[in-house]
């Protein structure tokens, strides 16, 4: 695999059983699934190797927009790899540039989410890759952030 095209890193003020649920559980991702100004609205999980999961959410009076994970790779409370894709409400691919998205969005990014230990809590990293460098790799940079932080919220309020 090579190198990442960045990485985010939050500490969690939960154990790493109940952070690897948050990625499992259709009801947690909706709360933490989207950058600010979005809302989560839809999670159907199949958490396996090979399984799909739909997530979608939508900006106020916005349309929903949908992604799929699918999942590459799974070690049980230490690592999830999945490979993100545009999609519509039934999960179908979409060629992000067929939705408007500007040059520099890939049709599949790949991701590897790794939790370790780290005192009562978790230290949670999430990795993107297949990003060019310039403004688009900058903008998921900045989502993946604001989610980082639907998570730690998340936990916060626990």
């Amino acid at each position: 695999m090579n190198d990442p095209s960045f990485a985010v890193s939050r500490s969690i003020d939960a154990p790493v059983a109940r952070v690897w649920d948050a990625w499992r559980d259709p009801d947690q991702i909706r709360r933490w699934w989207g950058p600010q100004g979005f809302t989560g609205t839809t999670a159907e999980v199949d958490f396996r190797e090979g399984g799909t999961t739909l997530v979608g959410m939508t900006m106020k009076d916005g349309p929903e927009f949908f992604n799929t994970w699918t999942y590459t790779r799974i070690i049980d409370h230490d690592r999830i790899e999945f490979t993100s894709r545009f999609a519509d409400e039934t999960g179908a691919e979409i060629d992000p540039a067929r939705m408007g998205m500007p040059p520099g969005v890939p049709k599949e990014v790949r991701h590897v989410v790794a939790f370790k230990e780290h005192g009562e809590g978790t230290e949670l990293t999430v990795e993107e890759f297949d990003y060019e460098p310039g403004p688009m790799l900058e903008q998921s940079r900045t989502g993946q952030e604001q989610v980082m932080d639907n998570i730690a919220a998340l936990f916060a309020a626990t």
